[in-house]
């Protein structure tokens, strides 16, 4: 980037995609007023490269996934967002066009998802670049949608479709595991790995009729594990009923064990959540009226313990139920 200041830096490429909470990014922390009788929820994803994305993707698409997986988490609570405050640790070598571009799809990204940018900081690292985002959202006082709250008896639904984004990576990993598969096949399970869509159009359709819910990210298998637990119940999922696209469909008719990569990969970012038997329809019926194509699955049991998949009528296991860093 040639000799250039932290200041100089912000004030070109960040401080005009700033919102009005962001003081022009001339302070040392943002201004924020929540609105009468709204819980402030907060939520945090830091991506790294070589972990979350990879190094050569374009600045556009890293952008992009480092917003939405934090949108895709407020709108698992049923917030809506008010803004995200960013971190950069940027490489020696990072050159100005990068930042450009990176800068250009967080605000067109920030305009689509009505969550401007509120301050952070910028650092120089030695690599690998890394993107942290805390974002910020609004929900009416008790009505987060959490995690813990799941009751037995429960309908277990997830949102649009399972696995392409997983398999998008193993797509990136290993190509030849995909050469069956056509043209747009693997476009669109590259796609889905590198630009996540959140469902936030579902927020209010949360706040209205489900009990519980979170975003999957690790993969559904131990996503699901992680909500139950939480909840102190456990369910019963048929896997027959997961919503696969048809790419996902071709891969795994191809070869058959990427179905546990689909079911355990992570990086969906679709949502999960649990609904009231009487409330299903109203359910199902405000959510087609959002758009968004959701599926149910399976439905919560008394009890804590190991929660029961099957597939074809028959039990299934996992080597592994998620994606973990540790």
């Amino acid at each position: 980037m040639g000799p250039v200041s932290e200041d100089d830096l912000i004030a070109r490429w960040f401080a005009p995609i700033a919102g009005p909470a962001a003081l022009g990014l001339k302070d040392d922390a943002a201004c924020l007023t929540p609105p009468a009788g709204q819980d402030l929820i907060i939520t945090k994803d830091a991506l790294v490269a070589g972990v979350h994305f990879f190094a050569e993707d374009a600045a556009a698409s890293i952008a992009r996934k480092a917003l939405r997986v934090n949108v895709s988490d407020l709108a698992a609570k049923g917030a809506q967002p008010a803004g995200f405050l960013l971190a950069l640790a940027l490489p020696v070598e990072t050159q100005a066009s990068w930042l450009a571009e990176f800068a250009r799809a967080l605000g067109e990204d920030a305009k689509l998802w009505h969550i401007p940018l509120m301050g952070g900081d910028t650092v120089k690292t030695p690599g690998p670049l890394m993107v942290s985002i805390t974002a910020l959202g609004f929900v009416p006082q008790g009505q987060m949608v959490a995690r813990t709250s799941v009751q037995p008896g429960d309908a277990i639904y997830v949102s649009g479709t399972i696995g392409d984004a997983a398999l998008g990576l193993q797509l990136r990993l290993n190509p030849e595991r995909f050469a069956t598969l056509s043209d747009e096949a693997r476009a669109h399970l590259a796609q889905r790995y590198l630009e996540p869509q959140p469902r936030l159009a579902l927020a209010s359709v949360l706040r209205a009729h489900a009990s519980g819910g979170m975003d999957v990210s690790d993969g559904l298998v131990g996503d699901l594990t992680k909500m139950m637990t939480a909840s102190g119940v456990s369910a019963q999922i048929n896997l027959d009923l997961v919503p696969l696209s048809e790419a996902a469909r071709a891969a795994i008719a191809a070869d058959e064990s990427l179905l546990e990569t689909a079911l355990t990969g992570g990086d969906d970012y679709e949502l999960l959540v649990s609904i009231r038997p009487d409330q299903a329809g109203a359910f199902e019926a405000a959510a087609a009226r959002a758009g968004i194509r959701v599926a149910q699955i399976g439905h919560a049991l008394a009890g804590q313990g190991a929660s029961q998949f099957t597939r074809s009528g028959h039990a299934i296991s996992f080597e592994r139920g998620s994606f973990s860093h540790f």
